[in-house]
């Protein structure tokens, strides 16, 4: 307990304020736990705001059009956390309100056990304990843990010890304590170990061995693709595409593509049976390349997007025309995003 007693001292005197804090409000504390996956706070507080000025309550996140909940998630990547705060919103709904225990709200689509774990303890209170990277990173510090993080084993040991752990009385304070002091003085690179409460105690810091923790698994290699994008103008319009197929990008829209698993000359793209397909009977003038490099989790991709002058409308196509005025107001992936920014 006296582990906790400090983290939750130092966490009274020096938290940050942040809007999801001040609230008991199941609706907000999840809202901001999802935004906050994968995203930093300073990122994705203004996101989270702007869902809680369009969607003030989880019935009105529920009756929203999906399009319109992808094009407010937009830039944060990861869309399928947007598809998945959105389906559970119509999970809510029809079950009359948000649930109030653990094994419920982990019936959620795309909650998992730490997400439910905050949820129940922000917002009721319940004695469940968080485990997130923050604190994976500050316990393996503390005690010179060295089981590797991303394992099935050092998952269940981790959860266990933060369970232990847990000041049941003060769950929500702990859990926001932890989290915090792991995000502030814990620090995945230059932590502030000489000012920290806990390094009398700390294995890692005694043992001048901060960096090799937390351990974790490598993972394989990403994925390389390369995806050449065309933007066609004619008349003041353009085509686009909305994915249908399942993935990180589907339901959003995106200009005409072709994908390769290596780099096609430019010669070749423009010999491609596809692209040959799109310009028939069309005379086209190349305005410009632009080259795009886009990190994704499992995936890292080269893209070159073409910008294409037609002399008439193409035909034969399966794609959607649009007004290029208009392309702002589509659900688009992120590294589509980064090329108009650029041309604008």
């Amino acid at each position: 307990m006296q582990f906790s007693s400090k983290i939750i001292s130092w966490y009274l005197e020096f938290k940050r304020y942040l809007p999801w804090r001040n609230t008991t409000n199941p609706y907000n504390i999840w809202l901001s736990e999802v935004i906050l996956q994968q995203t930093q706070v300073k990122q994705g507080l203004p996101y989270y705001e702007k869902f809680i000025k369009c969607f003030p309550t989880v019935d009105s996140l529920a009756n929203a059009d999906e399009e319109q909940v992808l094009k407010l998630w937009q830039g944060l990547g990861y869309y399928s956390r947007a598809r998945n705060l959105h389906f559970a919103a119509k999970q809510i709904a029809e079950m009359g309100g948000f649930p109030t225990n653990y094994k419920d709200i982990l019936e959620l689509k795309g909650v998992g056990e730490y997400t439910a774990s905050a949820i129940a303890s922000f917002a009721y209170k319940l004695p469940h304990a968080v485990v997130d990277g923050n604190v994976f990173r500050l316990l393996s510090r503390f005690y010179g843990i060295d089981l590797a993080i991303n394992s099935t084993e050092g998952k269940k040991y981790f959860s266990n010890l933060a369970n232990t752990l847990l000041d049941t009385k003060r769950a929500d304070t702990h859990n926001q304590a932890i989290m915090e002091f792991g995000a502030m003085m814990c620090k995945p690179k230059n932590p502030n170990c000489e000012k920290c409460p806990l390094n009398n105690e700390c294995i890692a810091f005694s043992s001048n061995s901060i960096e090799s923790f937390p351990v974790k698994i490598k993972k394989n290699e990403s994925k390389v693709l390369y995806f050449d994008y065309f933007f066609f103008k004619t008349k003041g319009s353009t085509l686009v595409n909305k994915r249908t197929e399942k993935g990180i990008w589907m339901n959003l829209f995106e200009f005409p593509l072709i994908v390769n698993t290596e780099k096609k000359s430019e010669e070749n793209i423009l010999k491609d049976n596809t692209f040959q397909k799109w310009i028939v009977n069309t005379n086209i003038e190349i305005d410009s390349i632009k080259e795009i490099r886009h990190i994704l989790s499992h995936r890292i991709i080269y893209a070159r997007f073409w910008e294409i002058n037609c002399n008439n409308n193409l035909q034969n196509h399966s794609y959607q025309t649009i007004k290029i005025k208009d392309l702002d107001t589509l659900a688009i992936p992120r590294l589509v995003e980064k090329y108009l920014d650029l041309i604008n």
